[in-house]
């Protein structure tokens, strides 16, 4: 660990938005997965949350093939699982998120309208069939984003971007980029992990607090 990796490591944890977040129901394409988590890293968001695919399971972030599409994105976004869409979207709401479905219904609204400083999940649907019915009818609010074209649909990570942008956009306005959404005690604990992937597991498997770094990122004591 350099100081200079550390600075960065620091830097960028202090514009991550622990109040924003993506859950990507059943999406079963690696390089969309893994680009729709690029898009994450880039605007802040801290972690992300999976459904994996009917009858699959959630890519193996280790493989190259995903690596090369997120860019490396996957080692500082963790993807947390979820049996269900329905149960994830709840699950997200009793932590007092607002959660915003890409879906077509009645009900939706132009993604812009939505106001993305308060806790937002972004819910993002399979790339056949979108998100499903009951967890549309779960989530706050339906979203759409305009289109004029022949074709009626964007691909699932370019929908990702550019909804989360405009998130961005909305936080930079408010000046949520400008001061560290974590707390000092979550912050030093991202650190220490992002620092020393190899060493956080086994101190979390014992049990241990993970030990103080000084101001150059190296392990005191």
């Amino acid at each position: 660990m350099t100081p200079e990796r550390y600075a960065k490591i620091l830097r960028v944890l202090s514009k991550r938005q622990p109040t924003l977040t993506v859950l990507m129901d059943e999406v079963n394409k690696p390089h969309n997965l893994s680009a729709i988590v690029r898009t994450c890293d880039a605007v802040g968001v801290l972690q992300a949350h999976a459904v994996p695919p009917r009858g699959g399971r959630l890519v193996d972030f280790d493989g190259h093939t995903f690596e090369a599409t997120s860019g490396s994105a996957h080692k500082w976004v963790p993807v947390q699982k979820h049996e269900g869409a329905v149960g994830a979207v709840r699950d997200l709401q009793a932590q007092g998120f607002q959660v915003l479905a890409t879906h077509l219904s009645q009900r939706s609204v132009d993604y812009r309208e939505v106001d993305y400083t308060r806790p937002t999940c972004v819910l993002l649907g399979a790339e056949k069939w979108g998100v499903g019915d009951e967890a549309a009818d779960a989530a706050d609010h339906n979203i759409i984003i305009p289109m004029f074209g022949m074709v009626q649909s964007l691909n699932v990570s370019v929908a990702a971007a550019t909804i989360l942008f405009e998130a961005q956009r909305q936080r930079l306005a408010a000046g949520m980029y400008d001061a560290p959404q974590l707390s000092d005690e979550d912050l030093r604990r991202w650190a220490f992990e992002w620092a020393y992937p190899d060493l956080a597991p086994g101190y979390r498997e014992r049990g241990e607090a993970y030990p103080a770094l000084d101001e150059h990122g190296q392990i005191q004591g």
